[in-house]
C-alpha cells in the first residue's frame, strides 16, 4: 500500500516486568489504540468536584493515543490555560477485545496495568461544562496522558486494593486506596464494552481519588499505585 503522506508512528508504551522493575522487557512495546478515561470514579473526588457520589452508571471520555508521555519526561505546561491539574490513576491495558463483555469474565481481557496521570486544563474543562460543550480542549491536549510502562497481569496480578497516591515537590496531594473505586475494573470493562467495541491496545484510566490540584512550571510530580509502579514527571 502506498500512502500519500508518511503515516504516523503507532503510539506505544514500554513493557515492564512488574512493580519496581520498569526496565524489564526493554525491547518490548505495548501498542496503544485508544485511551478511555472514567470520570468521577472515587466518591471523595466526586464530592470535591461538586457531584453526588451515588453509584450511577459511569461515564467516559477519551484522550488521543499520541497524548501519552513516558514517566521520567518533562510535561510542557500547555498553552491556552492557567489552571492545569493532576489526577493520578490506575491504568488498565486491554489485551483481548470484544463488546458486551460480562464483568465475570472481564479480567480475561486485561493484558496488564500501569500508572497514569490524567492532566487536565481545568479552566477550559470548566468553561466547556458551563456551556454544555465537549471536554476535548480540557482533556485531550498534547502530553496530557503521562504513563509508566505497562506491566503484565502475570507479574502484578489484578490489583483491586492498595495505596494510590501523588505528591508535588514531595508533598502528598492525593492519597486513596483502589478498594475505594466506585466501579471496579471488571465493572468498568462491562460498562465500557456496552458502548464501544474494545480492542487489543486500548488503555483505560480508571479514575482518580480526591485531592486533585494545580501544578506550576518547575514542579515535580511523583506518584504510584501499590504493587504496580511509580511515576515521575517534571513540569516545564
Amino acid at each position: 500500500m502506498e500512502y500519500v503522506i508518511e503515516p504516523p508512528a503507532t503510539p506505544s508504551l514500554p513493557v515492564g516486568g512488574g512493580a519496581g522493575n520498569a526496565n524489564a522487557g526493554a525491547d518490548a512495546r505495548f501498542p496503544v489504540r485508544r485511551i478511555y478515561c472514567v470520570g468521577r470514579n472515587y466518591a471523595a473526588h466526586a464530592r470535591e468536584m461538586g457531584h453526588d457520589p451515588e453509584r450511577e452508571p459511569p461515564f467516559f471520555f477519551q484522550k488521543n493515543p499520541d497524548a501519552l508521555l513516558p514517566s521520567g519526561s518533562q510535561f510542557p505546561y500547555p498553552a491556552a490555560s492557567r489552571d492545569v491539574h493532576f489526577e493520578i490513576e490506575l491504568v488498565c491495558a486491554i489485551g483481548a477485545g470484544g463488546s458486551g463483555i460480562a464483568a465475570s469474565g472481564a479480567l480475561d481481557h486485561v493484558w496488564g496495568y500501569a500508572v497514569g496521570i490524567d492532566m487536565t486544563r481545568r479552566d477550559l474543562q470548566g468553561a466547556a461544562k458551563k456551556l454544555g460543550r465537549p471536554w476535548e480542549a480540557g482533556k485531550a491536549f498534547e502530553h496530557s496522558a503521562p504513563c509508566t510502562p505497562v506491566h503484565p497481569a502475570g507479574a502484578v496480578g489484578h490489583p483491586a486494593e492498595g495505596r494510590i497516591w501523588l505528591a508535588v515537590n514531595g508533598e502528598i496531594r492525593q492519597e486513596g486506596n483502589l478498594k475505594e473505586l466506585i466501579w471496579t475494573v471488571p465493572e468498568i470493562i462491562e460498562q465500557l464494552s456496552a458502548l464501544f467495541t474494545l480492542a487489543p491496545g486500548d488503555l483505560i484510566f480508571t479514575g482518580t481519588p480526591a485531592g486533585v490540584g494545580a501544578i506550576e512550571r518547575g514542579d515535580v510530580m511523583t506518584g504510584g499505585v501499590e504493587g504496580v509502579d511509580t511515576i515521575e514527571i517534571e513540569v516545564a
